[in-house]
This record gives structure tokens, C-alpha cells and sequence, in this order.
């Protein structure tokens, strides 16, 4: 579930770091459609399942953050 966590530091690259009205989601690099494809495949194997759904609950979060703007 960690995981879920350190895919928000592609947020260092943003500049600025923060920005309150900007959707994470298609903006940066670990919150791209790619990414998020990867991440669903992540959830078959069971070595990388709990990777996968971590990844997964934080997108969801993100997207239901973004949907508030």
C-alpha cells in the first residue's frame, strides 16, 4: 500500500510543486492513462496484487478529487 503513496512523487516535477486547481490525473507522468493501465495489470499476477490495488485506490482517490474541481 505503500506504493500507493510514492507514486505521488512525480509531483517534484511539476512546476509549481502544488497547484490547488490542477488535476493530478493525465497531468503527471505516474497518473497517465499508461500508468493507470499498467497499474489494472498489476492486480492479475499475485506477487504485485496489493502494488496494483494500492495504485489503484489512490488513482480513484485522485479521480474522485479531481471530479470536486
Amino acid at each position: 500500500m505503500l506504493a500507493g503513496l510514492l507514486i505521488d512523487l512525480d509531483h517534484l516535477l511539476a512546476n509549481p510543486i502544488f497547484d490547488s486547481n490542477r488535476c493530478s490525473i493525465g497531468f503527471h507522468p505516474l497518473h497517465s492513462n499508461l500508468a493507470i493501465g499498467i497499474y489494472i495489470l498489476l492486480l492479475f499476477p499475485k506477487k504485485t496484487r496489493l502494488i496494483g490495488l494500492g495504485l489503484i485506490i489512490h488513482i480513484l482517490a485522485d479521480t474522485i478529487d479531481c471530479s470536486f474541481m
